[in-house]
Order: C-alpha cells, then sequence, then structure tokens
C-alpha cells in the first residue's frame, strides 16, 4: 500500500532554490539567492583563504563585511588574489 497522495513510480520534486546571475571575474554565475560574499566564496571553494580582496560593482567590500554584503541580481564582482613576486 503507498501513502496517501504517492503514486508508484513517483518521486518527489525536490525544492527548487531562487537563483540570480551575477558576474564573477567576467564570467557569468548562478547563485542561490540571497547570497553573500561569504556565500559566494565558499561556492567557488575561496572562503578563508587569505590575500583575497573582493570588489562589487567596482566598490571594495571589506572582508568584515562580507557575511553582511548580500548580492543582488547581475552584481559585478571582482575577486582579487595577491601574488608574491616583483
Amino acid at each position: 500500500m503507498l501513502p496517501k497522495g504517492k503514486a508508484k513510480g513517483l518521486t518527489a520534486i525536490p525544492k527548487v532554490l531562487k537563483g540570480m546571475e551575477i558576474t564573477v571575474n567576467s564570467q557569468l554565475k548562478q547563485v542561490s539567492e540571497p547570497c553573500s560574499v561569504s556565500q559566494l566564496l565558499d561556492q567557488l571553494h575561496q572562503a578563508g583563504q587569505k590575500g583575497i580582496a573582493v570588489a562589487v560593482n567596482s566598490s571594495v567590500i571589506p572582508r568584515n563585511n562580507w557575511n553582511d554584503h548580500h548580492l543582488k541580481p547581475y552584481d559585478q564582482v571582482l575577486i582579487i588574489r595577491a601574488a608574491q613576486g616583483g
């Protein structure tokens, strides 16, 4: 006997997260909404790395604001990594 409301052979459709498009270093990306700068860096496997600076729409976002700064659709994000050398 099947649970009430379940048809044989059908599976539950996963909940789809609302997404938005942003540009990261000139590449179009689809991210979940809402998405903070910290969450974006986590999705890009760059969270916790030192020597990273982030600008959104040409404005630098201080590291201590990354958790609180939420991205908006079509934001232009620039991630810069410091490099040694001369």
